[in-house]
């Protein structure tokens, strides 16, 4: 990757008076400033980052990227100072396309995929069966970056020169295929911007978010912002025609001359899934593409991962591989850590499973998927997160209620606020629910609840390891604690 100085110029920027300084580092946060580094000062949601102009000056900064309200804040700090300065009408935008330059390399075959669910299952299938192919590949989102190179994220979608620090660094270890979850968070933000995209997939549209987006439309127009924006006009789109909002995105993809492979059980899509049969461990699975009909085995949980399979193979057949070699692989496919997870299973052969499904949708679709691989009662623990959309509060208790035969409520991430009054609100959308506000006792209490034929499905948290009460990050793993259940209750301990 790269670390040579380059000049203003060399990464697209053109500051005020002309001047072409020398930049030896790029940051977002004026604590890693360093001398002769640029400093990009962005709007944020709550503060200004012109704010640490001042700071990033004093730390050696010998260029400010920033809009004109930052160069209005730090006027004077600005005018004190020889720092060549830059003003972008889009400085996040402006930022994505000069950590793209800076970095330089990237993975030469790189997608993308967003929507409301599925997305880090979706990322994951694309990389594994890239692997089953034979090519150096990651995943990038929720869960790190996974595969033939591994680093750690705090974000689904860094910041731009996180995300093309670890692009290049990955390109440098031999990586030439990657796979991204686009969050609408990132590209409302515009952190994909820059990156070099061959097609880009889109799995579901339903609510989540509204604390951050300011209605469901805005929401919905971040996510369209992949295939309006990011991805090139010679890229392909490949969509899920089953959800509503996948007719609007394949429009999109058509309008901007994209090629387009749709997905789904529709009889129109390109790729379609044309049966499935489930079973205890799985599912067989009929797909047709170009008139060709297959079946075969998917050792997955859960009717939604055959859509996910199959939009993922839809992605990796747009990036040019052989459409047979592609269904030959899928068969090897296995679960996604915290998605419809087996995490253990009682003497009795009750079963526990572990989703990440924290939307009112993905709730009730995951517990719905579930149901034709259980013979028994179904039990659904749910919670919600603190500090994030309220309205969905009730409507998870809704969601669970219409699908399970029981539902525990139990605290999620509570983050800032009380937990009591998160599983109120829960609670107002499940009346006869069980309450249970530790999550450890929640799903012992859940465990002990199934008998033979039975599963319990621990939703919220999927592959977390920690939840965060306050601002403590406390050590909890939804898997581990079923573990420990099914242990206890069954005597393993003794």
């Amino acid at each position: 990757m790269s670390e040579a100085i380059k000049t203003l110029s060399q990464l697209g920027l053109t500051a005020r008076g002309g001047r072409d300084a020398q930049i030896s580092g790029i940051a977002v946060d004026s604590r890693e400033v360093k001398p002769g580094y640029l400093f990009a000062a962005l709007p944020g949601t709550r503060i200004h980052g012109a704010t640490f102009i001042h700071y990033a000056l004093s730390l050696g900064a010998v260029a400010i990227l920033t809009d004109a309200e930052g160069a209005r804040i730090a006027s004077a700090e600005l005018a004190a100072s020889d720092a060549a300065l830059v003003i972008a009408a889009d400085p996040r935008q402006t930022l994505a396309f000069t950590a793209a330059l800076w970095f330089g390399a990237q993975p030469d075959v790189m997608v993308a995929v967003t929507g409301t669910n599925g997305k880090t299952s979706v990322a994951t299938f694309v990389r594994k069966i890239w692997q089953e192919l034979e090519f150096p590949a990651v995943n990038i989102g929720t869960t790190g970056v996974e595969g033939d190179w591994q680093t750690p994220l705090r974000h689904t979608t860094p910041e731009p020169i996180t995300l093309h620090r670890i692009l290049a660094g990955a390109a440098a270890a031999g990586i030439n295929h990657a796979a991204m979850e686009a969050s609408s968070h990132g590209l409302a933000q515009r952190r994909l911007d820059g990156v070099q995209l061959r097609a880009a997939g889109f799995t579901n549209f339903t609510q989540d978010h509204l604390d951050y987006h300011a209605s469901f439309e805005d929401y919905f127009d971040a996510k369209a912002g992949l295939f309006a924006r990011v991805l090139p006009e010679d890229g392909v789109a490949v969509v899920n025609i089953d959800d509503a909002r996948g007719v609007d995105m394949a429009a999109i993809a058509r309008a901007r001359g994209q090629g387009l492979i749709t997905v789904g059980t529709a009889e129109g899509a390109h790729l379609c899934l044309m049966a499935q049969r489930y079973d205890a461990t799985g599912q067989d699975v009929r797909i047709r593409w170009d008139g060709r009909v297959w079946q075969m085995r998917l050792d997955l949980i859960g009717g939604f991962q055959a859509e996910n399979v199959l939009l993922a193979a839809g992605l990796v057949i747009a990036c040019g591989a052989d459409v047979d070699r592609v269904f030959d692989t899928l068969p090897f496919l296995d679960t996604v850590r915290g998605r419809m997870q087996l995490a253990a299973t009682r003497e009795n052969g009750a079963a526990v499973y572990v989703d990440y499904a924290h939307t009112p949708d993905a709730v009730e679709k995951a517990i719905r998927a579930l149901r034709p691989h259980v013979m028994g009662r179904l039990v659904a623990i749910i919670g919600a997160g603190g500090d994030r959309d309220v309205g969905k509060r009730p409507l998870m208790g809704q969601a669970a209620l219409a699908a399970a035969d029981m539902v525990i409520v139990t605290d999620d991430n509570p983050r800032s606020e009380d937990p009591a009054l998160i599983r109120t609100a829960v609670m107002a959308g499940a009346p006869g629910a069980l309450e249970v506000g530790d999550r450890a006792e929640a799903i012992l209490r859940g465990v002990d609840a199934i008998g033979p034929g039975d599963a319990l499905l621990i939703c919220g948290k999927g592959h977390e390891t920690g939840q965060i009460v306050g601002e403590t990050v406390f050590p909890f793993d939804d898997a581990e604690q079923a573990s420990v259940a099914v242990s206890a209750l069954d005597g393993k301990f003794a």
